[in-house]
């Protein structure tokens, strides 16, 4: 089969590949019928990501149509229509018990990236990602196994395009849950860094909440654009700012800061250059992080929501900020299974339609190229939808 493959930074190539097997009685094979390419499959296309190998197959926004199903598999089957959660979780752990599917502890058999892990497991598997969690291979691909299959692939109805659910795989719930987590609700402000898919889906699901007012912060201005037509944001573009918390705070009722922030970027920051230094000294260095905007804009008693990836250490982390504002900070994976049921509804009722942000459909072969495409923000790329 033909697949996306990483050879070493900045190059990935679509290669003929084994086809996956059936490996435990909880398995399927699901046959792609659409994937996508996502901001943090960026941070893996760079070399900036540890333990990204060559030879790993990238890609963990995808659906598809059940070909097999192991014989233990009883909540999907062969010719069923599914999307798939990027997140690898087992259904039954303490974790997943508690809605928290992306902590699982049975999925992943790697450290994951915690530099003071002591003996708590490592977080649930990802697809198509870092070794650090599971390196399981992703769905960039003509076909892919699905592991714990009686708790991730979600049934798709009838009439329902790919384009329509297939952002349900990460970037629509993750978008979700950093609004849950910045506490949104009706008549909020909230200022959202990264006008990438993330924020993006951000802004469309805190419209949903009832969020009054929001600002989108980035420097690609046909990002900021979009936004503002689509979602009704206000922007501020950071290249054209010379403080861009100052700003925000100014733009607030009051003067007083929004009410909450999304740090939509991570570690990706300009003054870094989106690389991560090695293992035995990771640190972001920079002080003008977004994390520190973020501290900076948000009121007294705001929330901080960080759906965007960090690592490691950040040098300089204001927590003299934090603690005499009162803020609460959340943040981590996405608890994608949790989430499914409410945004399909919403999707089936209009409230949302997250595929008004697809920008590029190619086709798998044109893969590589695609990366290139999106990396260097050519052709107003937004996201890209690639099918087999």
């Amino acid at each position: 089969m033909k697949a996306l493959v990483y050879q070493g930074s900045n190059d990935v190539r679509v290669e003929n590949v084994p086809e996956p097997t059936l490996q435990q009685d909880d398995d399927i094979v699901l046959r792609v019928t659409s994937t996508a390419i996502c901001g943090s499959d960026l941070h893996l296309y760079r070399g900036s990501m540890p333990a990204t190998e060559p030879g790993d197959i990238f890609g963990h926004e995808f659906m598809g149509i059940v070909e097999e199903a192991g014989s233990a598999v009883t909540s999907v089957k062969k010719g069923d229509r599914v999307v798939v959660p990027f997140v690898i979780a087992c259904g039954s752990c303490f974790f997943c018990q508690h809605s928290l599917y992306a902590a699982c502890e049975t999925t992943n058999p790697d450290e994951g990236a915690a530099l003071n892990k002591k003996s708590i497991p490592a977080p649930a598997a990802l697809f198509g990602f870092s070794h650090m969690y599971g390196g399981v291979p992703g769905g960039q691909a003509e076909y892919v196994r699905v592991p714990q299959a009686n708790a991730g692939p979600y049934a798709i109805p009838e009439g329902m395009d790919d384009e329509q659910v297939l952002f349900m795989s990460d970037i629509l719930p993750t978008g979700y849950q950093a609004v849950l987590n910045a506490g949104v609700k009706q008549g909020s402000s909230l200022a959202i860094f990264g006008a990438g898919p993330v924020g993006l889906m951000a802004a469309a699901c805190a419209r949903m909440e009832g969020a009054e007012q929001i600002v989108m912060i980035d420097n690609q201005q046909y990002r900021l654009d979009f936004a503002r037509k689509a979602y009704g944001v206000e922007t501020i573009n950071f290249d054209k700012t010379d403080d861009v918390a100052e700003a925000i705070i100014q733009m607030s009722e009051g003067r007083r800061g929004v009410d909450a922030v999304i740090d939509a970027v991570g570690y990706e920051a300009k003054s870094h250059g989106g690389q991560l230094p090695a293992m035995d000294n990771f640190e972001v260095e920079s002080s003008d992080i977004v994390l520190h905007q973020c501290l900076a804009a948000v009121r007294r008693g705001g929330s901080v929501s960080i759906p965007g990836v960090y690592a490691g250490a950040v040098n300089g982390f204001l927590i003299g900020d934090f603690f005499d504002k009162g803020l609460t900070m959340k943040g981590g994976q996405t608890h994608v299974h949790d989430y499914l049921p409410t945004l399909m509804k919403a999707i089936e009722e209009g409230r949302l339609k997250p595929e008004a942000i697809i920008s590029h459909r190619m086709k798998l072969d044109q893969a590589a190229e695609a990366y290139r495409m999106f990396d260097a923000k050519q052709d107003d790329c937004r996201k890209i939808v690639l099918t087999p």
